[in-house]
């Protein structure tokens, strides 16, 4: 199977409506994702592991999320700038909510349901809100950083690849109003909260060049990584540091930070 086949393939099961024949085939897909033998281009093999590591419900919306990506690219564009982007984002999200709510991972009016469920949020961030699992938070995240499904989906991907201590597990997705979500799983750190000095250490020591300290920015030709100050980083009582919390991209020269990557859903099966 090549890439044309491939796309042409998932998408005829969003055609279909999910029917059972379909969710088997997505299945399959996501299994040789996880495997090895589809390679999605868009990634690096360790970046592909920190997608898989995010859960089936992780690797299935991000394929269904490259299809629109990918049908997106070879039409005629009706719009410019950023209402094209706005209306990408819209038709992935529509794409992932059928399909969520055929296998059972959607939820409506989600906030409302994880404060039913969770008890009161603990925290709020610009596009998060964050309830206490016991040894896990529940977190459900919105696209105010990402517009599109896909880029918030490569976030998880990108955060698991890097801080795997802090790895996030997609739960599913739900909807609060019109605003698209997901939800996510993540290990619940302790700890006290680390210096911004010693935080451009730390990152610098990763192989990151600092950008702009007023917003916390670095960056390596490959990763954008963002929003990484004190209240993002943690220090456990044994003395590790772990980032909870950050705005970590695909570095693309659009982001004008030397980025060199280039956002692509082509994708190659290993023989």
């Amino acid at each position: 199977m090549n890439n044309k086949d491939f796309w042409e393939s998932v998408n005829a099961v969003i055609t279909e409506g999910f029917t059972p024949e379909g969710l088997q085939k997505l299945d399959e897909y996501a299994e040789q994702f996880v495997t090895g033998r589809l390679v999605y281009q868009r990634f690096s093999p360790a970046e592909q592991h920190g997608c898989a590591a995010g859960g089936p419900a992780h690797v299935v919306a991000s394929l269904l999320a490259g299809a629109e990506d990918q049908t997106d690219r070879t039409a005629s564009p009706d719009v410019e700038g950023f209402q094209r982007e706005l209306q990408r984002g819209k038709t992935q999200a529509i794409i992932i909510e059928n399909w969520a709510k055929v296998v059972g991972c959607w939820t409506d009016e989600v906030d409302d349901a994880l404060q039913h469920d969770l008890g009161r949020k603990i925290a709020e961030g610009g596009e998060a809100l964050v309830y206490d699992h016991g040894a896990s938070l529940v977190k459900s995240i919105g696209l105010d950083y990402f517009v599109q499904p896909i880029l918030a989906l490569d976030r998880i991907t990108l955060h698991n690849t890097y801080f795997p201590e802090t790895a996030l597990y997609v739960l599913g997705f739900g909807r609060t109003s019109d605003e698209f979500k997901i939800i996510v799983e993540q290990p619940y750190v302790t700890g006290t909260h680390v210096p911004n000095d010693e935080i451009a250490t730390f990152a610098q020591n990763m192989g990151f060049k600092q950008i702009n300290p007023k917003n916390w920015t670095y960056a390596t030709p490959e990763i954008y990584l963002s929003d990484l100050h004190d209240e993002n980083v943690i220090r456990s009582e044994e003395g590790n540091i772990f980032v909870v919390d950050c705005d970590i991209r695909i570095n693309t020269p659009e982001l004008r930070c030397g980025g060199v990557r280039k956002l692509t859903t082509e994708v190659r099966f290993r023989k």
